[in-house]
């Protein structure tokens, strides 16, 4: 099993992750972004839309993070991470949506700006995130984990780019919920870290 990644990027972050969580045996093989490697004509076969993270489990080939983490939760038989029945299913894919959008387009977004320069407008993905925020604090609140009572993909789903939000000036003092939460993400044996970047707030 290969993992394509970049350490950089909190998608591939959450399928490294996963599969460590998991204790997956596998490869890690960084893709030099910034030398373009994504987009040679070898990574494209892979992946059409030259993006990390993909999974090669054998020539199985799943590119998209959250695909790839239904895959290995499917693949492992962990009904434990990936709930089997219709309502906790249905909740872990609405975690999912939301760390396809709300989190990429608010925290991630946030951090793109300070540490890829990219071009977003700072204070509305800013707010973004914080509204987003404001709404996961809410829902931790009284709560270990976003569906049931033990962790599931979707908490791996949304911790990376939450947990370096303050690198996208997105201060994470105020979620006493979210800081738990993520605390305990990080208490999970296998747990691996993002690496960390001095962006933002943590650049001093």
């Amino acid at each position: 099993m290969k993992l394509y990644h970049h350490p950089m990027s909190g998608h591939a972050h959450r399928a490294r992750l996963f599969v460590s969580l998991l204790g997956l045996p596998h490869e890690l093989v960084e893709v030099d972004l910034m030398a373009g490697a994504h987009k040679t004509p070898a990574f494209l076969a892979l992946n059409p839309f030259g993006q990390v993270p993909v999974l090669d489990d054998d020539g199985v080939v799943v590119s998209d993070s959250n695909a790839i983490l239904v895959y290995l939760a499917k693949k492992a038989g962990r009904s434990d991470w990936l709930p089997e029945d219709a309502q906790s299913a249905a909740a872990v894919q609405r975690w999912l949506s939301v760390a396809a959008g709300e989190v990429a387009y608010g925290p991630a977004a946030a951090r793109l700006v300070t540490v890829f320069g990219a071009k977003y407008n700072a204070e509305e993905v800013i707010g973004r995130a914080h509204a987003l925020l404001k709404k996961l604090d809410s829902h931790l609140s009284g709560r270990d984990w976003l569906v049931g009572d033990r962790p599931t993909i979707a908490d791996v789903a949304i911790y990376s780019y939450v947990a370096r939000a303050p690198e996208g000036n997105v201060d994470l003092s105020g979620y006493p919920a979210v800081n738990a939460f993520l605390r305990r993400v990080e208490a999970l044996p296998g747990f691996v870290p993002f690496v960390q970047t001095r962006a933002g707030l943590t650049a001093a």
